[in-house]
């Protein structure tokens, strides 16, 4: 029996794992392919976002990818350029190198992670509320909370057949892809009409180039998806001349699979996160920094539920915690900490009621 299985081990997935995991949960972590694995992405961390990943002590996860604490947009001309509030910054990682070293930290953590795993189905009790999941190869995992993160396609969401609150249509097709030796400082950012541009340097040396256009011409963009993506950047000062003085590393990827769609998030033993909960248009790449988000959440709401559930209790402190309370006691600082979590202005959670645990590998099973 798990407190926890996550469905999907990509950015919300591995974060809503971590989370749980270090607040002393018994957490099954699965997802269908092994990393690292690559994925259709915005690749930006904005500030926000980082702010996260450093409260986390996880910023090691962006691998060698720059930050920026400036960035460019030039809209039909107009040109904005300067730097985030209080000295933020904006990275833009590869997903084979985020989600990966996610999905560690998860396992560093105590959480149990399980790749190659097929999700079929969900478990349910007689009143239909989630239980756990089942496998495609016949194996059953129960839990107290099944949480989907598994993409806009969520199987969870459809399983719970999850109410969607919003939703727009689709408006945009996108394409991206790396070049190697392209002349560029930090992010760049254009809107011109019927178009949409972002230039912003990632993992290894390269910059991720992006162009969107309106949904309605997908069928001619996709017969010629990088002429349709350099032809775009043409329009943008001179990036389309230093682009083509580097180098294209790697296919052009091209999708018009981005609804825009916000869904309930929680009900009876589920909750979803990520894209699986609210899902838009790339064009603002808002999915990452949104997905930690979520996971931050879910982990403070199941955190004060566990916190509630031991000391409503009424036993005495045991185990690890006579001694940590007696340490918190005799520090200032840890005293605001431990106050600051029953006010809610602390994420960071305490053991309370947690277990000692020995994390597990990240390997495929």
């Amino acid at each position: 029996m798990w407190d926890v299985v996550v469905v999907g081990a990509r950015v919300a997935g591995a974060a809503t794992a971590l989370l749980q995991a270090r607040q002393g949960a018994r957490v099954l972590l699965v997802d269908r392919v092994r990393f690292p694995s690559d994925t259709l992405s915005t690749h930006q961390v904005q500030p926000a976002g980082i702010d996260i990943l450093e409260r986390w002590g996880l910023l090691k996860a962006l691998g060698d990818a720059p930050g920026h604490e400036r960035v460019r947009f030039d809209i039909d001309g107009t040109l904005i350029e300067g730097a985030f509030p209080g000295g933020g910054r904006l990275y833009s990682p590869r997903r084979t190198v985020l989600d990966t070293a996610l999905v560690q930290a998860a396992a560093d953590a105590g959480a149990e992670v399980v790749q190659g795993y097929h999700v079929a189905g969900l478990l349910r009790d007689d009143d239909g509320r989630v239980t756990g999941i089942r496998g495609r190869d016949g194996s059953e995992h129960r839990a107290g909370l099944v949480v989907g993160a598994d993409g806009k396609h969520s199987l969870v969401a459809r399983e719970v057949r999850a109410r969607t609150v919003v939703e727009a249509p689709v408006r945009t097709v996108a394409s991206y892809s790396y070049w190697e030796g392209v002349e560029i400082g930090h992010g760049e950012l254009y809107h011109r009409p019927g178009r949409a541009v972002a230039a912003f340097p990632t993992n290894g040396g390269l910059t991720m180039v992006y162009a969107c256009a309106p949904v309605g011409e997908f069928d001619e963009w996709r017969r010629d998806p990088e002429a349709g993506l350099v032809q775009t950047l043409d329009r943008c000062g001179d990036l389309g001349d230093r682009v083509r003085a580097g180098k294209r590393v790697e296919r052009v990827r091209t999708t018009n699979d981005l609804p825009n769609r916000i869904r309930e998030a929680t009900g009876p033993g589920w909750a979803l996160v990520g894209d699986a909960r609210m899902v838009m248009d790339p064009v603002t790449a808002q999915g990452i920094s949104n997905a930690l988000r979520d996971a931050e959440q879910v982990a403070d709401r199941t955190r004060m539920f566990r916190i509630t559930q031991r000391i409503a209790r009424l036993t005495p402190p045991g185990g690890i915690l006579r001694p940590l309370l007696k340490a918190v006691a005799r520090s200032d600082a840890a005293t605001t900490r431990f106050l600051g979590i029953f006010a809610g202005t602390v994420t960071t959670a305490l053991p309370w009621g947690g277990r000692s645990r020995t994390p597990r590998a990240a390997c495929p099973r």
